[in-house]
């Protein structure tokens, strides 16, 4: 009976004794735990020994505004002229072209297809290079007049179509009454045309392209059902084009002018803003 109650008491003790063996590994461990914790952390630093240091940054200097530069006198630096540059820059600027040579007006006097188009082109020329230097502000703009030029170069008539800029007009008129006496017209004819002179400080237009002079013009559009309501109505067709002579348009390319560059770009500009245009899209 005894060595039975001693085989039952002996897997109690040992129970016991590993509970109590790990619990005091457990303890062990935590105490190591904490140990480790407490020397990675810095010692705290006492209320009376923390010291802030304030830095004052110095305020900079206002730069000293610069002189503005001398501009050429002009007509269009005439008095009661207002250019209004903005606080930041001075306002963009563009000066005159050169005025055509006397060369370039003999060409000009002699060139006869699309309405005289050189003609027109060096009266335009000869009209801003007198106008002066445009400025950056609310004098810029554009002066469109109707021009009728009488077969000996007189000026029989100027009249305003639109115009964007009262002071573009203005330089624009005073331009035209000034001018020197013109060439007779390339056809003996008046010479009448219409013509838009860009006072801006970043347009300067360009020559024209004579590539394409010998071609016929494209007929102008006719409506065929237009009726003035008292005759009969009866359809109106266009009128069928003459062949061209291949003899002469050979003939006539010879006599054309050479491009330049210059041309060409500008010809390239008016064909993207005009075909490029947003409306065209609506």
């Amino acid at each position: 009976m005894k060595f039975f109650l001693a085989r039952q008491s002996l897997p109690g003790r040992r129970q016991a004794l590993a509970l109590a063996l790990s619990l005091v590994l457990h303890g062990l461990a935590l105490v190591a735990v904490q140990q480790h914790r407490a020397e990675r952390l810095p010692p705290p630093v006492p209320a009376e020994d923390e010291v802030m240091v304030l830095e004052v940054a110095p305020v900079p200097a206002k730069p000293a505004r610069p002189e503005p530069v001398a501009r050429a006198p002009s007509l269009a630096a005439a008095p009661g002229l207002a250019v209004a540059p903005t606080p930041d820059r001075e306002p963009a600027f563009m000066a005159a072209p050169p005025a055509p040579t006397a060369q370039e007006w003999a060409l000009a006097s002699t060139y006869k297809l699309k309405n005289s188009k050189r003609y027109r082109y060096t009266w335009g020329q000869q009209v801003r290079s007198m106008m002066g230097t445009a400025y950056e502000g609310v004098d810029q703009g554009l002066v469109r007049f109707r021009i009728e030029i009488a077969p000996d170069g007189r000026l029989t008539r100027l009249e305003t179509l639109w115009s964007t800029s009262e002071t573009a007009e203005r330089l624009a008129r005073q331009a035209v009454q000034a001018m020197p006496p013109l060439p007779p017209t390339p056809t003996g004819r008046p010479l009448i045309f219409e013509q838009t002179i860009s006072f801006q400080p970043f347009d300067a237009g360009g020559p024209p392209i004579y590539k394409n002079d010998c071609l016929p013009d494209p007929p102008a559009f006719r409506n065929p059902f237009a009726w003035d309501g008292r005759s009969a109505p009866a359809r109106a067709d266009s009128a069928p084009q003459a062949a061209l002579d291949p003899q002469e348009v050979e003939e006539c390319l010879k006599s054309l002018p050479e491009d330049s560059i210059e041309a060409e770009s500008a010809h390239d500009r008016r064909q993207l803003e005009q075909w490029g245009s947003g409306c065209l899209a609506r």
